[in-house]
């Protein structure tokens, strides 16, 4: 696969995450209230992130699946 179709899809992929997990569940009424929302998701982000290896959730099902398949 080209690497601009995995970099397009990694993008895609965050901000379904970020439109799922804080701006369709939030109301903002000044763009100071966004900014630090969005300092938060970012650090929260980022720790999930590297609490799985900075691996896509795709990736960490692949692995689980292959772990399990391998275990039966």
């Amino acid at each position: 696969m080209h690497s601009t179709a995995v970099s397009n899809g990694c993008a895609e992929w965050f901000i379904k995450v970020l439109k799922e997990n804080l701006l369709w569940v939030r109301s903002f009424d000044t763009v100071e209230e966004l900014m630090e929302a969005l300092l938060e998701f970012k650090d929260h982000y980022h720790w999930i992130m590297s609490k799985h290896g900075y691996k896509t959730p795709a990736q960490i099902h692949r692995e689980k699946k292959t772990c399990a398949e391998a275990a039966a």
